[in-house]
């Protein structure tokens, strides 16, 4: 079992590699049924799993001129701050035990798997049925909506701090819609607000949890290896079909983890 979560866990980097954004929707899972973390704790090291890959994706698009750093900083300073406060006052203080309906106990773990099922389930929706987005041939530099972007800010930095998940089926429809960003950047700069949010959300976690460091390095080192792996091939695959095979994939895996969540 031990093996097949590494190869899971390469598997996170190469769907991120492949498509250039969804492959963290399965690194929580990866955690929880693979290697058997306890879902709260799994939020935590999402984060940093999350957060680490996708930095080395927007370096690399930095590179080829593909982050636009003026909209990461207005897209991101709402969903940063809300993230590092949801992780740091929020999680924290959650209840095991959440309520009850007749005989059945909803506790935090469980409200958090079923939670992010559903979020799997609007991501692969997401994947599946939009077509390709296009932005605009030009960027807009006059367009910032900034009652949009705060609230698409905070929406997002929710989902990351409660859930540990990137968002970016989220943010990259903001982006080219709102800042009418091109595709290509707007996935940049998206991997450069989820590596911002996660890291920082992680770091909000510290001294709330007990990290085993030895184990959240070779995670991450693994996800990175196959997010190299998956650039690589991405270059020689068509993006968009790959994206809309994942989508069915993440759907199937949502629908799982929502039954097997509220059946156990």
């Amino acid at each position: 079992m031990e093996v097949i979560a590494y190869l899971a866990a390469a598997f996170i980097g190469i769907s991120l590699g492949l498509i250039g954004g969804g492959g963290s929707i399965l690194t929580m899972p990866v955690l929880v049924y693979l290697f058997g973390i306890n879902p709260l704790l799994a939020t935590s090291y999402s984060l940093f799993v999350v957060g680490s890959t996708s930095l080395i994706g927007a370096l690399s698009n930095y590179r080829k001129g593909q982050v636009n750093l003026k909209a990461a900083f207005f897209f991101g300073a709402a969903s940063i701050v809300t993230v590092f406060l949801t992780r740091k006052f929020i999680v924290p203080v959650i209840p095991e035990h959440l309520f009850s309906i007749g005989s059945f106990r909803v506790s935090s773990a469980l409200a958090t798997m079923v939670f992010f099922g559903v979020l799997m389930l609007m991501a692969s929706i997401s994947m599946i049925t939009r077509k390709q987005i296009e932005g605009e041939e030009q960027e807009c530099k006059d367009c910032i909506k900034f009652f949009k972007l705060l609230g698409y800010g905070i929406a997002i930095g929710l989902v990351t701090g409660l859930l540990g998940a990137g968002g970016g089926f989220l943010l990259i429809p903001a982006l080219v819609f709102l800042l009418k960003l091109p595709m290509k950047k707007a996935i940049g700069t998206s991997l450069l607000i989820i590596a911002l949010n996660s890291l920082i959300g992680f770091a909000g976690d510290l001294g709330h949890f007990v990290i085993q460091w030895k184990f959240l390095l070779s995670v991450t080192a693994i996800a990175i290896i196959g997010l190299l792996i998956g650039t690589l091939i991405s270059k020689k695959l068509p993006g968009e079909k790959l994206k809309k095979g994942f989508g069915w994939f993440v759907l199937i895996m949502g629908i799982y983890i929502i039954l097997k969540e509220i059946l156990k």
